[in-house]
């Protein structure tokens, strides 16, 4: 498709788009009286319109029914949970056997690990990429401290090439050859927060298992924004946040997916409580722990219905959307921006004002170098009705998500950076 930078051709893509009356459902913050362009979805999502009616429904049994409310209530708390395992496996390609939703993201993955990092003296390395999100490596050293090795000899990180952004997936491959036996573990991030890259996880997968180790994914950025197939790539676990493509509020409870031959298994290493012995004979209090057959058995605690609430409501949307048209849009909409960009820096006759640092391997995430400018564009663009991300040195990202952001938002865009380059 040839693109245009006018106003006439985003609003005819537009006119095109299947997914343009989505906008409407959800709530946006309004700057000088007018709904912002928000491209902060990669941080926390908008709220959808319907949360609210998920939230008021358990606020009312719990105020008409109390404790009644976890067997009488229109959907009963005590299996409140499994209403989102079904959606939610079509998100991120699993069975909904797989998935369960519970905790928070960094907990889950310190309770994944439980089960999936079993060093030895021989095999006890973890590869990751370099500079991960600060949480996975925080978590990494201290899971490595915690078994009695320093975290120095444990973490292997894949670098990126020299004045490189992003990284090659030939380096990691080599990477987990030249650890070989060593290996325990692959954790990585499946789209980078900096730069917005999509790794390639399948390959990864498949030369970790390949080594006899364990391979995970953090998937905060990659839940809701990219076509996942983790069944089909026979990964071994990961664990995403909800509240960034996923809108399911700030904070909000983390999603897991266990590979299907780890489950109904009472010889797995896990921490156990009573949530996650299984609920035909949980109320008889048995002494001894009996797991669930799912991805339940991981959990601990009973679900906190009131934080999953919004969550199933968010989750109704995509239950009424597929993830190839999303994609399709998401695809659409970020190579949009992306020419809006070129075409700006053109305008302007400057070279290299604009350095897009996010590969072709990306999601709806475009990180955007911003040579020659400082933070005061950013603040510009902020106090003129842009919420944008900025990431120092001088790093703005940008995530055109498709359930909420128009073409018409990324032409007018363009015209808000041009005024604020042309004012500083």
């Amino acid at each position: 498709m040839e693109f245009k930078n006018t106003s006439e051709f985003a609003k005819s893509l537009d006119a095109k788009d299947k997914l343009a009356a989505y906008k409407n459902e959800f709530i946006f913050p309004v700057i000088n009286q007018k709904e912002v362009i928000y491209f902060t979805g990669n941080s926390l999502g908008l709220q959808p319109k319907r949360s609210q009616k998920f939230v008021n429904d358990v606020m009312n049994d719990w105020g008409g029914l109390a404790v009644e409310g976890h067997f009488k209530a229109e959907k009963p708390w005590w299996d409140y949970h499994e209403r989102l395992a079904a959606p939610l496996a079509k998100v991120v390609g699993a069975k909904p056997e797989e998935v369960t939703v519970m905790n928070t993201l960094t907990v889950n993955l310190h309770l994944l690990m439980v089960s999936f990092y079993r060093p030895t003296k021989k095999r006890y390395k973890i590869i990751c990429e370099e500079k991960a999100f600060p949480s996975d490596q925080y978590m990494l050293a201290s899971q490595a401290r915690f078994h009695g090795f320093d975290s120095k000899d444990v973490i292997v990180e894949v670098k990126k090439r020299e004045g490189e952004h992003s990284w090659r997936t030939e380096d990691v491959l080599k990477t987990i050859e030249e650890v070989g036996d060593e290996l325990a573990l692959v954790l990585i991030g499946g789209v980078n927060y900096y730069n917005g890259q999509v790794f390639d996880m399948q390959k990864i997968t498949e030369a970790g298992k390949k080594q006899g180790a364990f391979v995970g994914w953090d998937l905060a950025h990659a839940a809701g924004n990219i076509k996942l197939e983790l069944h089909n790539w026979n990964v071994d676990f990961a664990a995403w946040c909800s509240y960034k493509y996923m809108n399911s509020g700030p904070g909000n409870a983390s999603g897991i997916y266990v590979n299907e031959q780890y489950l109904g298994r009472k010889d797995i290493p896990r921490f156990e409580g009573w949530w996650g012995t299984k609920k035909e004979t949980r109320f008889l209090m048995e002494p001894e722990f009996d797991p669930m057959p799912n991805a339940e058995a991981w959990q601990i605690s009973n679900a906190p219905v009131m934080a999953m609430a919004p969550y199933l409501a968010s989750l109704s949307l995509f239950d009424e959307v597929d993830m190839d048209t999303l994609m399709d849009k998401s695809k659409l909409l970020t190579a949009y921006l992306e020419f809006i960009l070129e075409a700006i820096d053109a305008e302007l006759g400057t070279s290299n004002t604009f350095e897009i640092i996010t590969p072709k391997d990306r999601g709806c995430q475009l990180s955007v170098f911003l040579h020659g400018q400082g933070k005061a564009l950013f603040d510009y663009l902020m106090e003129n009705g842009v919420i944008t991300d900025w990431r120092e040195p001088n790093v703005i990202r940008l995530a055109p998500t498709p359930f909420y952001n128009s073409f018409e938002e990324m032409y007018r865009f363009g015209q808000i950076l041009k005024q604020g380059i042309l004012g500083n």
